[in-house]
């Protein structure tokens, strides 16, 4: 444990220091509950900035195997015709998240890109375990290939981009089209994903107690989102350790420095490139996990917001 950080020497940058007490007053020592974790989540949002206004914004839901899965559509003020359809997946540790903590998010990848943007509201656990969540999300992606067009979406064009957990979902979405081989994805962006449940990459050591997701954190989500039996190298949960990587989509990940998650963000990218995948990386020095939602507080984030949407313009934007 000589490589573990002490957060109080971790050279932040100076628009994060106020927030890390805010963010984790138990000092990285303890997991949340699941209800405190979804609190916390809620109250996240409020560091995202005001929202965008945007054309359109529609709650519906739609059949999936256990039952209806809830999601929001968003239609940007200018775009004309049919849009390219981003798939959103939002983070929380698998636990939390829901169809607001992502909302001014959503409304600006809609708007920049433009796409019509569909945010799913997954299944959470512990209440429902893997494979719950990729599940409703691989529903969700079916239906829109099915009928994109009547939300005036080009299905021929279609992204999947998420954080987190979201991040992992958004991968194993990417290996299951691949797989499945019922529709083909254009592009996925990955915003320090949680790619390895076996927990063997050496910045969980390093950031152990970085906040605001702490290995204390990662280990609890991973028991809660994970039956007791599960092949933790299974690649729709580890999409790391996936036999092959080829015929994924073009792909750009997004990774911070003193993030428990950075090393396998990181690997996933030299994996793929080593399957000859057209991948592109951003390392954002002085972050910590979560900063991509913080454009209202965190220069950084806005830089890589303006990142992931130029990537998604090079790669789903009508030519």
């Amino acid at each position: 444990m000589s490589n573990v950080r002490n957060p109080a020497t971790v050279v932040l940058s100076p628009e994060l220091i106020p927030l890390i007490r805010e963010m984790d007053p138990r000092g990285g020592l303890a997991p949340f509950t699941a209800e405190e974790k979804r609190q916390a989540y809620r109250q996240a949002v409020s560091r995202s900035g005001a929202p965008e206004s945007v054309a359109e914004v529609a709650d519906r839901a739609i059949s999936g195997s256990a039952g209806e899965i809830p999601i929001r559509i968003y239609r940007p003020k200018l775009g004309e015709g049919q849009l390219a359809i981003i798939v959103y997946l939002h983070g929380g540790g698998f636990v939390s998240g829901d169809l607001d903590t992502h909302d001014p998010v959503c409304r600006l990848l809609a708007n920049h890109v433009p796409a019509v943007v569909v945010v799913v509201h997954y299944r959470l656990a512990p209440e429902h375990r893997f494979p719950a969540a990729p599940e409703d999300c691989y529903s969700v992606l079916r239906w829109l290939a099915s009928n994109g067009a009547s939300l005036r979406g080009d299905t021929s064009r279609m992204a999947v981009v998420g954080d987190s957990a979201g991040g992992n979902l958004a991968a194993v979405l990417a290996l299951m089209a691949r797989n499945r081989g019922e529709f083909p994805l254009s592009a996925q962006v990955l915003i320090y994903p949680m790619l390895d449940a076996t927990l063997g990459c050496e910045s969980l050591v390093e950031n152990a107690f970085v906040p605001p997701f702490t290995l204390v954190d990662c280990v609890s989500a991973w028991q809660q989102y994970l039956p007791p039996d599960a092949d933790r190298r299974d690649a729709y949960i580890s999409p790391l350790h996936a036999t092959s990587l080829g015929g994924l989509p073009p792909t750009l990940v997004i990774t911070a420095e003193f993030d428990i998650l950075a090393d396998e963000g990181s690997a996933y990218v030299s994996r793929m490139r080593q399957a000859g995948i057209d991948v592109e990386h951003e390392h954002f020095e002085q972050m910590i996990h979560g900063f991509f939602q913080w454009g209202g507080i965190v220069g950084a984030a806005r830089i890589a917001m303006n990142r992931a949407v130029q990537y998604l313009q090079q790669q789903i934007a009508r030519t």
